[in-house]
């Protein structure tokens, strides 16, 4: 198994190098970081405009293989550059990198799990209410963008709180500022302004994962396996969970990691939407202002975070299917 985890791991680092160094090429030229620095009045002198980009490694003027290495280098020993405001870009992201994790890990797990239970059991009742209804259900949230959806979920937050008569969901930002109070409250007001935003990330997830394990879980359902099992005495819950949910598992595990790359463009909405301050919200703004150096960064952070799920999720495959421990 280590031999395994240690191709895959060879094969993700150089994926890794290959995408972040493609992100940087594409964000140098595209974005215009000079145009930062044109209709000011006072007008700034060229010559001025091109020593401060050339400082922050943005002048456009010096050629892009130039900038890249120099880039890259700064990589290599940590140091992902400045901000097009001369600030460091890596202490920037080092604040928002958890709120982004946070937000995304509790999405992909509730998501996950709740959408491959829901599945397993619409698919043992095949055609019953539960499977009906749940097929209806996953069609209609995966038709509603996740934009829309957060908007949906803000309206009727804002409704039920008004119904009960009590804040009981927050709607923007993480915490409320200048709260009073013990540590339990200052618990359960994160809890509240976690709420919405986790739900806008996890309802997709549930309607995919849950129509994804339903036919997988179908097509071992009448297996000779699982009838073996049964017909050796065990009951047919026990058959299902430890037999066929496990087989039906394996191919739905290698689309975690996918998933999690998707949610990190998915996060980029829901942060702007509900004012939370982590690397999605910060990627749309760094664009804006041609920022190419944080864009390059969170593109990187992205992909060690998709390296990390990925390796995670190699090893519970590895732990499903046994056979993977020895190809």
């Amino acid at each position: 198994m280590a031999g395994f985890l240690a191709r895959r791991l060879l094969n993700y680092l150089v994926l890794i190098i290959v995408a972040t160094s493609m992100a940087y090429m594409l964000a140098a030229v595209a974005l215009n970081p000079r145009a930062n620095y044109e209709g000011r009045n006072p007008p700034i002198p060229p010559a001025v405009i091109d020593a401060r980009l050339t400082e922050l490694n943005l002048n456009d003027r010096i050629p892009l293989l130039e900038r890249y290495l120099t880039w890259a280098c700064g990589v290599a020993r940590g140091d992902f550059g400045k901000t097009v405001t001369g600030g460091s870009v890596g202490e920037d992201l080092g604040r928002r990198i958890g709120v982004t994790l946070r937000l995304i890990t509790i999405g992909l797990v509730l998501g996950s799990v709740t959408g491959v239970l829901v599945g397993a059991c619409a698919a043992v009742r095949q055609y019953g209410v539960f499977d009906r209804l749940t097929t209806a259900a996953s069609f209609a949230v995966l038709a509603v963008p996740t934009v829309v959806l957060a908007n949906i979920l803000i309206i009727g937050a804002v409704w039920f709180n008004g119904l009960v008569g009590a804040q009981i969901f927050l709607v923007s930002g993480e915490a409320t500022p200048g709260l009073t109070g013990g540590p339990v409250r200052h618990a359960v007001d994160r809890l509240q302004h976690l709420v919405l935003p986790t739900l806008s990330l996890s309802l997709g997830l549930v309607a995919v994962y849950s129509r994804y394990q339903r036919n997988m879980m179908l097509d071992v359902l009448g297996a000779d396996f699982v009838r073996t099992a049964m017909a050796k005495g065990l009951r047919r819950r026990t058959a299902l969970a430890r037999h066929a949910l496990r087989t039906a598992l394996i191919p739905v595990v290698t689309y975690f990691a996918f998933t999690f790359g998707m949610l990190l463009v998915g996060t980029t909405f829901t942060e702007k939407i509900f004012g939370w301050h982590g690397m999605g919200e910060q990627l749309v703004d760094s664009v804006s202002t041609n920022d190419v150096n944080t864009v390059a960064a969170i593109s990187c952070l992205a992909a060690l975070a998709v390296l990390a799920a990925s390796l995670a999720f190699d090893v519970l495959h590895a732990v499903l299917d046994p056979r993977v421990r020895v190809g």
